[in-house]
């Protein structure tokens, strides 16, 4: 008797939780074994590239946001960098401190979005609550600087916004919060952001502790994570991959270290690196990552409490005058109105800049033809070159392997389909 063998095609996501928003992953499967996967993108696709060329330089500051809307403000200094560079300009001494305790800040984020994301995907449903406890002390470190949670706009060509915050954003009394619990949620938001930093700082090791008690040698997590989507350090190199997915292939390749920007050769921190290049080698980068980051905050935290200076660069062609002067002195309204309504021209040539953003190397590659604003801008995202190698990394795993995947992968969309 003949038996004839098929194999099936199963459409995984969009709609399924694990294909986080807007994959949809076709995949070829012989029973319950992947031969092949086939990512298709392109479904949060919203043209920012295209829209920065209609706009002057500083309004496409609030795209980078929204790319990927995890570490929105490593995106924001990519392409701030990118206009320095091609201005010639330099950001003071102090704005290069807060640009790296914000990037530091934005790492913490993303991590503990994804050890919350990717533990919820593998079945361990208690660490979601436990880093979104600690995300929300820092969403309002970007609310205390911008005025929003998320979406900050906080980085200039020439520096920062504005210094940081004398007083915190408080609790009020609530249904929620009253008598001792209000007390006990406001006592590190008695002073400035700093003095809530130094607070977090001390705190936070003792809490990535508590995720390591549930994961790290979690019986189950390991079985999900151990020997799961190894990826050499050769096959790294050859798809393009950066940041902890190539750190956990054992390839000692970071930007703050191999090419420093902003205050990272100022501070002390370490790269870590894996050895077998799985899924649970990669969950332990980031959670060290983590911890490097809460030391390079707090280093940036010493120094900004004993220097106090100007964040943004004293030139109007760039930056606003200050709003006191404005009042009086009628050639800075003039720089003013122009700034808002025509913004600066950039001189004619071309620059890439790179930061190493949580999930890799983004980059922003620009080219001006001395307009007010971008002839091109192409950005270059980390998980776009990190999904593009799911059908070889996956084949021949099991289909409960493929969500262990994209979890490790830390894919965000918005960066992807830009």
């Amino acid at each position: 008797m003949t038996q004839e063998i098929r194999n099936y095609t199963l459409n995984f996501g969009p709609q399924h939780p694990a294909a986080h928003g807007v994959l949809r992953l076709v995949l070829e499967m012989d029973g319950e074994v992947v031969q092949r996967a086939d990512p298709h993108v392109g479904l949060l696709h919203r043209a920012t590239e295209k829209l920065a060329e209609s706009k002057p330089f500083n309004q496409s500051i609030g795209y980078m946001d929204r790319l990927d809307y995890v570490s929105m403000m490593c995106n924001e200094h990519a392409y701030v960098r990118a206009i320095e560079q091609l201005m010639g300009i330099e950001a003071p001494a102090r704005a290069q401190y807060i640009r790296t305790m914000f990037d530091e800040i934005t790492r913490i984020l993303n991590h503990l979005m994804w050890i919350g994301s990717n533990g919820l995907d593998l079945g361990a449903m208690a660490v979601f609550l436990y880093a979104f406890r600690e995300r929300e002390e820092l969403m309002d470190c970007y609310e205390a600087v911008s005025g929003a949670r998320m979406h900050a706009t906080y980085y200039r060509p020439g520096g920062v916004y504005r210094d940081l915050p004398e007083a915190m954003p408080r609790y009020r009394e609530s249904p929620w919060h009253k008598g001792k619990d209000l007390k006990r949620v406001n006592q590190w938001r008695e002073g400035s952001l700093l003095d809530f930093l130094d607070a977090f700082t001390d705190d936070f090791p003792h809490r990535v502790d508590e995720y390591e008690e549930l994961l790290t040698d979690n019986r189950i997590w390991k079985q999900r994570t151990v020997g799961i989507g190894v990826v050499s350090p050769e096959t790294a190199l050859a798809w393009g991959m950066t940041g902890p997915m190539l750190r956990g292939s054992g390839v000692a390749w970071d930007l703050r270290k191999k090419q420093p920007y902003a205050a990272y050769d100022k501070v002390d921190f370490d790269i870590p690196v894996g050895v077998q290049g799985d899924c649970y080698d990669r969950y332990l980068v980031r959670v060290e990552e983590m911890r490097q980051s809460n030391h390079i905050i707090k280093q940036c935290v010493q120094w900004l409490r004993e220097n106090p200076g100007p964040v943004m660069v004293r030139n109007f062609k760039v930056a606003p005058p200050p709003r006191a002067e404005m009042k009086g002195d009628m050639e800075a309204l003039i720089h003013h109105f122009k700034l808002f309504t025509e913004g600066y021209s950039v001189p004619a040539g071309e620059a890439y800049a790179a930061v190493e953003a949580p999930k890799g190397e983004f980059g922003a590659y620009l080219v001006s033809d001395g307009a007010n604003k971008p002839f091109r801008l192409k950005l270059r995202a980390p998980g776009f070159a990190h999904l593009s190698s799911m059908d070889e990394i996956v084949r021949g795993h099991m289909l409960s392997d493929v969500v262990a995947m994209i979890g490790t992968y830390d894919i965000v969309f918005g960066e992807i389909d830009r």
